[in-house]
């Protein structure tokens, strides 16, 4: 990370970006070429250790790559909004952010399915979703076991203005 003064390390306040964003990005191997797939998520936070859990389509491209080589990485924004400056140079734009890396399952367990579709869903909406078998049958269910992270944040910078 090359600007140290917008990284946040406070744990309570990137929980507070992973809430607040809805989309994550994921980046997967697909051979030499890198593979990236706009997703909404859910998350865990437990012991120290942060886990990302996406649902999709029961068939795909991206379960493909994932048996093939399980190694991910992601990106997620939210608060983006741009500024103005006098200059070209002082334009720029706002956010929060967190980019990691960590390893992908598929999960096959229906009861484990059944806990992560919840968690998915009470993330996205805050609300409790209850979810059965066969609701969690037409659908797959990735699990990022994240192995780091980091977090940034660019205030507005004082005397700017929203564009």
């Amino acid at each position: 990370m090359t600007k140290r003064e917008r990284e946040v390390t406070d744990i309570q306040e990137i929980l507070a970006i992973l809430d607040k964003c809805k989309v994550v990005h994921i980046g997967l191997v697909d051979k030499d070429q890198p593979y990236i797939v706009p997703m909404n998520y859910g998350y865990t936070y437990e012991n120290g250790e942060l886990t990302l859990y996406l649902h999709g389509a029961t068939k795909g491209y991206k379960y493909d790559l994932i048996k093939a080589n399980p190694k991910v990485c992601f990106e997620m924004e939210c608060d983006v909004m741009p500024f103005e400056g006098r200059i070209a140079c002082q334009y720029g734009m706002v956010y929060s952010s967190i980019m990691g890396k960590g390893t992908a399952e598929i999960v096959e367990d229906v009861e484990e399915k059944i806990r992560d579709m919840s968690i998915l869903m009470k993330t996205q909406t805050g609300k409790d979703f209850e979810f059965n078998e066969q609701l969690v049958s037409i659908v797959n269910v990735i699990k990022i076991h994240v192995t780091e992270f980091t977090a940034k944040r660019r205030p507005m910078p004082e005397g700017m203005q929203n564009l």
